[in-house]
């Protein structure tokens, strides 16, 4: 296969297209210049070059202030400006001058330019809650553009976001003309709850180089909608910052005087956007034409590129966001904790770092960065479930060790609990606080040591919502119970049944004992495809890598396990230099096959697909983004998502959930083949590698991915479409598990269970349980309706004292504040925490 065309270095139009004309003098119209330093805080350079660089484009920007008196510069990437306030007082004073003047322009709000695919929902309310705080603190405004010029996609949700976060319009830059074919350069965009904003697709490029700007000027009308009359031309050295020169300003005012392009004028995004709604007027605004759909499709290799980073982020994600909940649970101020995790989370979303576009070392910051904000969290859950469990009441019993598992999840929750303890000669089994056996089942402990070491069990636990429950680890084996039963190369439970086939190691049968339909038979396909990968660490120009490869060899498929609560079959595979191992468990009453994924990657320039053939007809396709989910072809196109994607026919699917992966296609079926999704689970391009460069054959070069990964994958057949799966929930387990905890025997005013906030698990779920960022005495909850179907909700909130009962459209996001020491007074709040909002609810006491 020929490796794909590659693209302008920052989105442009493709060398071989033809010049754009010159156009003709247009007095009427009025071209925006927008003075702007695109600032790459990590990319080609370590995040240190970039906070010195953040000061030295900024002075710049204040001296061309100072030479002309007209000059508006344009700031977005609060970061920067929050390293510029540590390192240099006096430029931040300058600073702050200007803003009041006018004529320096907070735009963006958000803490970087992320990536605006991969982050969770939860994480893009984060870049603004921090971003627009900062501003409304230091600069007493707050940005009403919302501004992402360099990420290479942007998901269908994020108008929601942007007006929850008080900003009504958005620039951005990808997915360029030659890449989606957009209503035009100025159009309404809305997202499934109905949010609009009014979007503005830059032409050509954010930036210039260092001289004139005609060839800037030129190239972006080339692009632009002419029948606008106001049109917006950025210009300013970026990338590396650096910003407007004064070869710059000097050739617009030369310009704007010659009047070749019309008028030239130094502006703003804001300005901008206020005078076009002025000149079109309500009419005007109203027939602008409307996007109902995200904005792709740009570098789809950067949903793939650097397994590591994308895992490392899922993680940090959830256990800060399980902080939180904790936190607020236990009545802990740890405001100043969370916002240095929250930042270091959000800072390794940017768009080079997240996508797996930046050097090497940019990595080792970025696993440093957040294994930071993972030990935060971690330290907040510890010290709170430790503070809760010294109040439970833990009766003594001679022999025994209590265990209180906490869920972090704002819904009950039945689920697997794995947990190390204190050898016992002879094993444990578990029982309730009510002495009741719980089913349970030895398991292979983390130490491999003498009698000295240390024992592990499973065993399943029903858990309140938030909450926990106390169990006990008694002496003795398990009792024997009717769970699972197995084969060599199958596991049946009373819901599932799964065969695997030998020479494969993979599904021959997949049967849902609900629905009498079996999602693998005759579904023929391979599961593993490796192929040989020749593009760039971005995939510019990829549309698909859905390729023919080659299949890993089944070299061994063993049963590890075999009940009664569970059951594991192990199949191992191999290629070239590489292996995998996927592990099938299946245990009592599961409606979904858990496979945890080892794989040790020894191969360069290839990439491995894991492919899930599904037999069923009529195929649509379903992927998760933030905060909602998006319908899309079945056509083999690489797309990016959150956890889960759905194929799904008339009356059955399969989805597939995940704790790491971010890139997928869903391809049709074809001869002897049945429609399949497709994981991508590995590519090992050259780091930051990017076309037209070509590869020096002498050369040497580090390749991605080398060496050990683990992920967990879902496989979840369910009956109608993708709905009634709860698959959303499904991957907030899968990524947040429960946690055990070995106690001790002490009394306590709290019983042996107890939830302290519960969204019934429907459809509207809690997605943020947390201290207000000004009140810790005031609790905020955050619910998002998660199937597009208006819905009304009752949330549970023994925590303040209350059930709060709402109403939701499709997709809605709310979010509520309640003060604890006067619950009936919630209110509506926005996601930044500095508004109120008038939606309608009801209070009662719970």
């Amino acid at each position: 296969m020929n490796a794909p065309m590659a693209n302008a270095p920052s989105g442009g139009q493709p060398d071989g297209l033809p010049r754009a004309p010159r156009p003709a003098a247009t007095p009427r119209r009025t071209l925006h210049m927008i003075g702007n330093a695109h600032l790459d805080p990590v990319w080609l350079w370590p995040w240190q070059e970039g906070y010195q660089e953040a000061r030295a484009t900024f002075w710049s920007a204040i001296h061309r202030m100072d030479e002309y008196p007209d000059f508006v510069f344009t700031c977005d990437q609060v970061v920067l400006l929050s390293w510029v306030e540590e390192s240099d007082p006096e430029l931040f004073a300058r600073i702050r001058e200007k803003v009041a003047e006018g004529r320096w322009v907070l735009a963006g709000g958000w803490w970087v330019e992320p990536d605006c695919n991969m982050p969770s929902g939860e994480s893009f309310v984060r870049q603004g809650l921090y971003g627009q705080r900062y501003l409304k603190e230091k600069f007493g405004v707050t940005a009403t553009v919302g501004m992402n010029v360099d990420p290479f996609g942007h998901h269908a949700m994020l108008p929601a976001i942007l007006r929850g976060q008080g900003m009504d319009s958005y620039c951005f830059l990808r997915p360029g003309p030659h890449e989606s074919d957009l209503p035009g350069t100025l159009f309404w965009w809305e997202a499934p709850d109905g949010s609009r904003v009014l979007a503005y697709r830059i032409p050509f490029e954010y930036g210039s180089g260092p001289g004139e700007v005609a060839y800037q000027t030129e190239k972006a009308l080339g692009q632009l909608d002419r029948s606008l009359g106001d049109l917006m031309v950025f210009y300013g050295v970026g990338n590396h910052g650096g910003g407007p020169t004064r070869a710059n300003i000097e050739s617009i005012h030369r310009y704007d005087r010659m009047g070749t392009f019309g008028e030239l004028t130094m502006s703003s995004p804001r300005r901008y956007f206020d005078e076009v709604a002025k000149r079109l007027g309500e009419h005007g605004l109203a027939e602008l034409r409307v996007w109902r759909d995200d904005l792709q499709h740009h570098a789809a290799g950067c949903y793939s590129a650097h397994s590591g980073i994308k895992a490392w982020q899922r993680r940090a994600q959830a256990a800060v966001l399980s902080a939180e909940r904790w936190a607020a649970v236990a009545g802990h101020d740890v405001r100043a904790e969370l916002e240095r995790a929250w930042k270091q989370v959000l800072f390794n979303q940017f768009h080079d770092v997240l996508p797996g576009s930046a050097i090497e070392p940019a990595y080792e910051d970025a696993r440093d960065q957040l294994g930071e904000a993972v030990s935060i969290a971690k330290r907040i859950t510890a010290r709170a479930h430790n503070v809760i469990a010294r109040d439970v009441a833990v009766p003594a019993e001679a022999g025994t060790s209590p265990v209180i598992v906490f869920n972090p999840h704002p819904w009950p929750v039945t689920t697997r609990v794995e947990m190390q303890y204190g050898l016992a000669p002879g094993g444990v089994h578990v029982v309730d606080a009510d002495g009741h056996d719980v089913p349970s089942q030895a398991t292979q402990p983390v130490a491999t040591t003498d009698d000295r070491g240390r024992g592990a069990t499973v065993f399943a636990a029903d858990l309140p919502a938030l909450g926990y429950r106390l169990y006990r680890l008694r002496p003795g084996a398990p009792a024997p119970s009717p769970g699972v039963t197995a084969t060599a190369y199958g596991i049946e439970n009373d819901v599932l049944r799964l065969e695997l086939d030998p020479a494969t190691g993979w599904l021959s049968s997949l049967y849902d004992k609900r629905t009498g339909v079996d999602l693998a038979a005759g579904a023929g396909g391979e599961h593993t495809q490796i192929c040989a990968d020749p593009t760039d660490t971005w995939g510019h120009r990829v549309v698909s890598y859905a390729w023919p490869g080659e299949p890993m060899r089944t070299s061994r498929v063993v049963l590890r396990e075999d009940g009664p609560l569970r059951a594991r079959i192990r199949v191992e595979r191999e290629w070239g230099r590489s292996t995998m191992a996927e592990e099938f468990l299946l245990g009592q009453g599961d409606d979904a096959v858990e496979v945890r994924v080892e794989i040790d990657w020894r191969e360069r320039a290839h990439l491995l697909k894991l492919r899930f053939p599904v037999a069923v007809h009529d195929p649509a396709a379903t992927y998760e983004i933030p905060f909602g989910h998006l319908g899309r072809p079945v056509d083999g196109a690489e797309e990016p998502a959150q956890s889960w994607v759905d194929l799904s026919g008339a009356g059955a699917g399969l989805a597939v959930v995940n704790d790491a992966k971010h890139g997928y296609d869903v391809s049709p079926a074809a001869p002897g083949l049945a429609p399949s999704i497709g994981i991508t689970a590995v590519r090992s391009p050259v780091h930051a590698w990017h076309d037209p460069r070509l590869l020096d054959p002498e050369g040497h070069y580090s390749y991605q991915d080398q060496g050990t990964q683990r992920f967990t994958y879902l496989l979840v057949p369910h009956a109608g479409d993708w709905r009634a799966a709860r698959l959303t929930r499904r991957a907030a387990l899968l990524g947040s598990p429960v946690r055990a905890m070995l106690e001790s025997f002490h009394d306590g005013p709290l019983p042996g269970a107890r939830g302290y906030l519960d969204d019934g698990g429907g459809q509207v779920m809690v997605t943020a349980v947390k201290c207000h960022e000004d009140a810790p005495r005031d609790l905020v909850v955050r619910a998002v309706e998660t199937t597009g179907r208006a819905a009304a909700v009752t949330l549970d909130v023994p925590l303040a004292g209350i059930r709060l009962t709402a109403d939701f459209g499709p997709c809605q996001i709310r979010t509520f504040r309640i003060p604890l020491d006067d619950p009936a007074a919630a209110m509506e709040t926005d996601l930044v925490e500095m508004g109120v909002r008038r939606g309608a609810f009801t209070v009662e006491p719970w």
